[in-house]
Formats: structure tokens, C-alpha cells, sequence
């Protein structure tokens, strides 16, 4: 028996080989076809992080989720991105509900709805995507994202950030050549939820918290074990650091944006290079925005392209004009703050030029001093779309900010004077800075005259029926828009220049949104003010 039994070694060693190993496959990837997808023995490793990266950098575009017909806001566009690609890569994907529910491609909910080999045309991931979307929020996403370190290997296109309980974004390129006001470029989308475009930005965070698990996260990794999928725990992750939080992080007094910046681009540049670096920079997007803006002025002839439409969310450029207005404020900071010579600057501008219509060429000097009246609206005229009507559009402004003075001492001067004479003195405080514009580029004609609004003892109050009144519903509707349009001014040419201004001017502006929205309702106007 003793030989008999030596004899059945090499056999049973064989067995051990290749039969328990069969077993331990079998049980770890028995998936079902019900499921969102399968993912076979594919798992998230450093160098599939690297490949996500290069899909985020190379793939994702302002247009984007305009294309494959995804309503967004700024955890949806993240958590989209994420999962959309390890649909692509067959990979694992998960996330957190804020019922505390764990959603995977193993789930099988959708299992009645048919998949395709495309993922925009999988009817079942694109059910699971949807029912995520209102089950998570900027709230789930330290729940399945953990704190990273702040080095060039670490912080790359796909890395979030996240700001507690309140905006999300991706990095969606990094620059370590001194060309931007920030190595670090972004992808973002915004409330409410619709079908629009992500806007470029440079990045710009608070102060993280590592209670909340804000700051610059990643996702976490799902992976397989005791026959059930979990997260791989936050400290195993290969870029997992809590520096971030540390007050050494914050060496010299800088703010968490500058010491983000100094981590990953730590090279010093003179005033010149960056100077020079820059002006490359903004001459490119300049030229990037020539096409767009022909393309928009002429699809949007017939159709208008009001904000809000289809037409509006394709060709508008908010979000390209915002990053043009940081990299021209960038700029204006190196002049100002060094020995640099602004006529010899002014000169080098004035010999670019850039045509940007058919018969029309502009100086880069005259973008540069016209940066802030750029309109995004894709069915102005070119000039305006390149600041050269600016005088126009400061009379515009001030006839605007007149009729919502009038507006607000019809509506409000009877029922609540107080708060009349406070938005009377915001709006007309909005007037003087329109007026100094006015003069500072020299428009010939005086502009419209501020008018002048006492304030008055109020009287009996009055009972007011709320009836259904289309003329007053116009004239509400109107008054968003141009409050709208009010908060997107003051952003665009105070919010680096006067950032205390800035949040206090918009501050006011969402109380009155607010009070419009309630007349809209006291109206009847509809389901929901624009």
C-alpha cells in the first residue's frame, strides 16, 4: 500500500495543480449574464489608472454628454465618466447611494432591458446610470473616493475634486510648463441637471477637510472576495496619502490651491517666461474660439438659440470664456506685480493679429482690453461676441438695471419697502460700476440716466389677488433673465478683481432670484420659473 500510495503522489500533486485553482475561478468569476456587464478577471490596477487617465484626457469633451444625450450635474458628470469607462474597459465599477444602497455592474435590476456592444446603445447600462444619478450626490462621493497624495504621479487627468457636500470636478489635464495660471485643468458640470456642456476651468478648491473626505480624491476599487464584491479598504489603495490635511502641507502661508500648484509644478519661471508662456496659451484658445463662434453666429440665425435650448447648450462659450477671463487676469497679475515694461507688452499685442470673419481681423491687444464684454450668446452678432460693442452692451446693462428698479418699486414698494430700498441700493450700486466702465473705455455718448428712487413711508397694506396674468409672467420672466445675466457680469469682471464685491453683488442677486421665483408661483405663471 505504501509504494501503491507513493505512486498516487505525483497524481494528487497534479490534481492540486490544476483542479483547486478551476474551483477558486469558478467561484470568483461565475458571473450572470443578467447583470449591467461582466467583467471576467479584469481588475483596477496601477496601470489600468493609466489608461483611464489617457481615455479622461484624450475622450472627454465640453460636448461630451451633448452627444450621448446624458443630463448632468457636477457627482453625475464624475460618477459618468468613471463608469461609462469601466463599462468601455470591462472593468469593476461601483457606487454609494444616499440610502445606503451598493450599486455595481454585478446588479441585476435591469436585467429585463437588452445590452449592446456599444455602451451608449446599451439600454441596460444606461438604466443603471439614470437611476444613479438622483441616488447620489456630491454627499456619496467620499464614500467611494479616498484621499490621495499630492505629487505629478498621483494628481492626473481622471483624479477628483471634491469640496464638502457641495461641488465635484475632474482633473481633466495637467501642465508643468508654466503656460497657465495653474498646472491643473478642469472638468465641470453644474445644477440643475440637464443636458449641457462641461466647462473648462483651472482649478480651484477650499481648504479640505479630512472628516468629509473632501479634497483631491480618486475612486475606489471594488474587488472580489469571500465570494462578494466590497471595496478594496481606502489605506491599500497605491496613491492613498491624507498630506493634503496636514499644516505642513501648507508651508509658507499659501492656500490650498498655490500649495497644489507648487506640489505639482515646483519649477521656478522669471516674470517673462511665464509672461510669454502665457500669451501662447491665450493666443491658442483665442484661435480655438474663432470657429465656435462663426459656427454658432450661424446656426443660431433662424432658430435664436435662446438660453436653455438645445441650440444654446451646443454652441454657447461660458465656459471657454471664463478660462480666456482667468488666463487674461493671470496675465494682468505678472505685469502688475513685476518689472515689466506694459507699453513694450502693449506693442508685441498690437502686432498679433487674429481674423475672426470673413472681413474682420482684430488686434490681440483689443481682445485683451475687451476680454470682459465678450458675449457667449451664440446668436449675437460677431462683434459682440468679441467685445468690439462693448459700449452698447454697458447701455444695455444700465437700461436693464433701470427697468429692474422699476420693477422692484411697482412690485415690492407697497408690500415690503425695506426690502425694496435694499434691492434698489444693490442694483443701483451695480449702475456706478457700469457707469465707471463707461468712462474708463471712453464711449462717446453719456450712458442712460441712474434713476433716482425716494424712499417712501409705506402705506395701508393691501390685499392682492394672485390671478393668472400673462403680461405679469412675461415681465417676472423677463426679470430672471436679466438677473441671471446681472450675476453672470458681476462674475466675469469683478470675481478676481474684487472678490468681496463679487460675493456680496451675488449674494443679493440670488435673494431677488429668489423673490422672483416666488411672484412666478403667487403668479400662476407654470410648473417652473426659467
Amino acid at each position: 500500500m505504501g509504494g501503491l500510495a507513493r505512486g498516487m503522489m505525483p497524481l494528487f500533486i497534479l490534481i492540486l495543480i490544476f483542479f483547486i485553482p478551476t474551483i477558486s475561478f469558478s467561484q470568483t468569476f461565475n458571473e450572470s449574464s443578467d447583470q449591467i456587464w461582466e467583467v471576467g478577471d479584469r481588475r483596477w490596477t496601477i496601470e489600468e489608472e493609466r489608461l483611464f487617465e489617457k481615455w479622461v484626457e484624450e475622450t472627454i469633451t465640453e460636448d461630451f454628454f451633448i452627444r450621448y444625450h446624458i443630463p448632468t450635474d457636477c457627482a453625475d458628470a464624475v460618477y459618468a465618466i468613471r463608469w461609462i469607462y469601466a463599462r468601455i474597459a470591462r472593468l469593476p465599477a461601483a457606487a454609494t447611494t444616499k440610502d445606503g444602497e451598493w450599486v455595481g455592474h454585478w446588479s441585476t435590476n435591469w436585467k429585463h432591458l437588452p445590452t449592446h456592444s456599444e455602451w451608449h446603445q446599451d439600454r441596460r447600462f444606461r438604466a443603471a446610470l439614470f437611476y444613479l444619478f438622483p441616488r447620489t450626490w456630491t454627499g456619496t462621493l467620499p464614500l467611494d473616493t479616498y484621499p490621495v497624495r499630492i505629487t505629478p504621479d498621483s494628481i492626473r487627468p481622471g483624479t477628483l475634486f471634491l469640496e464638502t457636500e457641495s461641488h465635484t470636478g475632474m482633473i481633466s489635464r495637467v501642465f508643468v510648463d508654466g503656460s497657465h495660471p495653474h498646472p491643473l485643468q478642469t472638468w465641470e458640470s453644474a445644477l440643475p441637471v440637464k443636458i449641457q456642456k462641461l466647462s473648462p476651468k483651472y482649478f480651484f478648491s477650499g481648504k479640505p477637510d479630512a472628516k468629509a473626505g473632501s479634497g483631491l480624491v480618486k475612486f475606489r476599487w471594488p474587488v472580489f472576495e469571500n465570494g462578494a464584491w466590497t471595496y478594496l479598504p481606502v489605506k491599500e489603495h497605491p496613491f492613498y496619502s491624507e498630506e493634503q490635511y496636514l499644516p505642513a502641507f501648507y508651508k509658507g502661508g499659501v492656500d490650498f490651491v498655490e500649495a497644489v500648484a507648487k506640489r505639482i509644478d515646483p519649477n521656478p519661471y522669471t516674470p517673462e517666461e511665464t509672461f510669454v508662456k502665457g500669451l501662447e496659451t491665450l493666443k491658442r484658445y483665442l484661435k480655438e474660439r474663432v470657429p465656435l463662434v462663426l459656427e454658432g453666429y450661424q446656426q443660431c440665425q433662424t432658430d435664436l438659440c435662446a438660453k436653455g435650448t438645445e441650440g444654446w447648450e451646443l454652441y454657447h462659450t461660458s465656459g471657454r470664456d471664463g478660462m480666456i477671463i482667468s488666463l487674461i487676469d493671470h496675465l494682468d497679475q505678472i505685469v502688475e506685480s513685476n518689472p515689466l515694461d506694459p507699453l513694450d507688452i502693449k506693442k508685441r499685442m498690437e502686432t498679433i493679429l487674429m481674423t475672426i470673419s470673413e472681413n474682420r481681423a482684430v488686434s490681440l491687444y483689443d481682445v485683451y482690453q475687451n476680454h470682459l464684454w465678450f458675449s457667449p450668446h451664440p446668436s449675437d452678432s460677431i462683434e459682440a461676441r468679441w467685445g468690439l460693442k462693448k459700449c452698447e452692451m454697458i447701455h444695455d446693462k444700465v437700461r436693464s438695471a433701470n427697468q429692474s428698479i422699476a420693477f422692484i418699486e411697482r412690485t415690492y414698494r407697497k408690500r415690503n419697502p425695506k426690502y425694496a430700498d435694499f434691492s434698489i441700493q444693490q442694483q443701483r450700486h451695480l449702475l456706478a460700476r457700469l457707469n465707471e466702465e463707461w468712462k474708463k473705455s471712453e464711449c462717446r455718448e453719456p450712458p442712460p440716466p441712474l434713476k433716482k428712487v425716494e424712499s417712501r413711508a409705506p402705506p395701508q397694506k393691501e390685499t392682492i389677488p394672485f390671478r393668472f396674468d400673462p403680461n405679469r409672467c412675461e415681465k417676472i420672466k423677463r426679470e430672471i433673465r436679466i438677473t441671471h445675466e446681472s450675476m453672470a457680469f458681476i462674475e466675469r469682471a469683478y470675481g478676481k478683481k474684487d472678490p468681496e464685491y463679487t460675493d456680496f453683488s451675488l449674494r443679493q442677486q440670488h435673494h431677488l432670484l429668489k423673490r422672483f421665483h416666488e411672484e412666478w408661483f403667487q403668479a400662476r405663471c407654470g410648473e417652473n420659473p426659467p
